[in-house]
């Protein structure tokens, strides 16, 4: 379902640039892409990256219920469907539909309920400031849950939530630097993503 082991989050990126962006992150092997649901334009910018990008992984994120859920599937045809909470009906509706879910957990119950519901890949959120050891003692119980790590994840940390044994980690403005998109920088953007993959790629 991931593609890669960051996924690039796009929120409120100006359309003119969203193409572009998408083209330096998948040179770099970053494939898997977020649309935030509540960024303007946001069906539009789904349906424009599987337009120029129809072997990247991309998806649409901050998924609040099944009303807006059913508006982007049947709209965009998304890869994935982010959340950042819990919600049964969305649980409900996205196991009965084989909409490929990764619910947004934060808590024991939330996990056991998500894996009850048969998703096993959920994102942990928000995941910057908590413990180091959280995911290793939820994983004890829930030993068939996978997580990638979102909210508070930065170049400066992001090989912590590897080692933690986080599957993956989502990465919005820490990742896509909004100084560069404005100036249109995109040789420093490319740097800074190269920066970052180097971090981890000593360690995976």
């Amino acid at each position: 379902m991931i593609n890669s082991k960051i996924t690039g989050i796009f929120r409120n990126i100006d359309e003119s640039k969203i193409v572009k962006t998408a083209e330096i992150l998948i040179n770099n092997n970053i494939n898997t892409f977020e649309v935030s649901y509540n960024s303007y334009d946001a069906v539009k910018q789904i349906k424009l990256l599987k337009k120029h990008y129809p072997d990247a992984r991309i998806g649409a994120g901050t998924i609040l219920n099944t009303e807006d859920l059913k508006k982007i599937t049947s709209e965009t045809d998304p890869d994935f469907i982010f959340t950042p909470s819990v919600n049964e009906e969305v649980l409900d509706y996205s196991q009965k539909n084989n909409i490929n879910l990764i619910p947004g957990v934060f808590s024991p119950s939330e996990v056991a309920l998500c894996l009850n519901y048969g998703f096993n890949l959920l994102k942990l959120f928000p995941a910057g400031n908590l413990p180091e050891t959280y995911v290793k003692n939820l994983k004890g119980p829930f030993n068939k849950a996978e997580f990638i790590a979102v909210g508070g994840v930065t170049r400066d940390n992001i090989l912590s939530f590897f080692k933690m044994g986080y599957l993956g980690v989502g990465m919005g403005s820490s990742l896509i630097k909004t100084d560069f998109l404005k100036n249109n920088d995109w040789e420093s953007l490319d740097k800074h993503i190269k920066d970052i993959l180097k971090i981890i790629n000593e360690f995976l």
